[in-house]
């Protein structure tokens, strides 16, 4: 069994200047509101939910990106709206968000 049931990355990587990246989408800030939404809810720690930082994810493409393990889901985000969306259907209610899924 995992340490925890829902493991998010996030990615925050700042490349040089001019190349894409997901810090160019405010991702650190974005990351902050989502680990204060999850603990707000209650679902942080063990056997709950984790939220990390990650460096380069490889998919810069398609930033702004994060992964949901173990589910190994993919998804893009632009707000904090799209987070909140996250959160209330896979974290909370295991229902993967389509429209940001990639």
């Amino acid at each position: 069994m995992s340490y925890f049931k829902h493991h998010v990355f996030i990615c925050c990587n700042q490349r040089a200047e001019g190349e894409a990246c997901c810090a160019n989408f405010g991702t650190p800030e974005l990351l902050g509101k989502m680990k204060d939404k999850v603990k707000a809810l209650g679902l942080a720690g063990e056997g709950q939910v984790r939220i990390n930082k990650a460096g380069c994810l490889g998919r810069c493409d398609d930033g702004p990106v994060m992964v949901v393990y173990p589910e190994e889901t993919w998804y893009s985000f632009v707000d904090e709206e799209d987070l909140d969306e996250i959160v209330a259907e896979h974290l909370l209610n295991g229902r993967v968000v389509e429209r940001l899924k990639i």
